[in-house]
């Protein structure tokens, strides 16, 4: 078997299940160092996402978070640094996973007195060490791609919680129909989010605006507000703008 053919039927493997490398070596009659560089290729393509031991397909639209701490860090600070400054002393605060939200979540490192409940993995490390501010972690199932904890044990969790603010993330957000996500697991738990929280944002870069890659939902049918950067034309600014319920803040460098 050609190794392009093994890796199409890896990726195929892939897409019905989490497969372990040794696995994949017995399956295929290779040795794991071959499943590793094909697991790499395939990586570097966006087709799969490399885990502790194995891999996993990568869901339509995403990239795993390692990939994106890396883009748009310029937009990313700047956004973070708008966040920031709706923050006050004492607030209880709910962070999001992903890359943006993260950097946010740095920002906040040094602040006392105010709380954090998050499901990201990212927030968790950036926070893990400081003493001012008290941490809550939802728990549940981590997807590997957002090292974001997801599932019915984050969900039961945040039922006993409402915060002041909740900063959502996206893989996109269109005007009139929300946030998209790669999951529906994804998806529901950013709804309760919302639905916990007195006031609702949602940082994105201007890459994700009116982006729709993937087929999950999280609707904002309710008063919210866009934080994004400078490079957002206006062009991709006048859906969001037009709508009553969402107020948009620009984040300068």
């Amino acid at each position: 078997m050609k190794a392009e053919e093994r890796r199409e039927r890896i990726a195929r493997l892939l897409r019905e299940q989490p497969v372990r490398v040794e696995e994949m070596a017995e399956a295929f009659a290779v040795s794991p160092s071959t499943i590793r560089r094909d697991l790499q290729v395939l990586s570097d393509e966006g087709a799969v996402v490399r885990t502790y031991g194995g891999a996993l397909s990568a869901a339509p639209g995403e990239q795993p978070l390692h990939e994106r701490e890396r883009l748009a860090l310029a937009q990313k600070a700047a956004i973070a640094a708008a966040a920031e400054a709706r923050v006050r002393p004492g607030a209880m605060l709910l962070l999001d996973a992903g890359t943006t939200v993260g950097a946010l979540a740095s920002r906040l490192a040094s602040w006392a007195g105010i709380t954090v409940v998050t499901n990201g993995l990212t927030a968790l490390d950036a926070l893990a060490d400081s003493a001012g501010v008290e941490l809550v972690a939802l728990g549940g199932a981590v997807r590997h791609v957002s090292l974001g904890m997801i599932g019915p044990l984050a969900e039961g969790a945040l039922r006993a919680i409402t915060v002041d603010t909740v900063f959502l993330g996206a893989d996109g957000v269109v005007a009139g129909r929300g946030v998209c996500e790669g999951t529906a697991e994804q998806a529901s738990l950013k709804r309760l989010m919302v639905e916990q929280a007195r006031e609702v944002c949602v940082l994105a870069d201007a890459s994700k605006l009116g982006r729709a890659e993937s087929n999950w939902w999280t609707p904002l049918d309710r008063p919210w507000t866009l934080i994004t950067d400078s490079g957002a034309t206006g062009e991709q600014l006048a859906p969001f703008r037009a709508r009553e319920e969402v107020t948009v803040t620009i984040a300068v460098p």
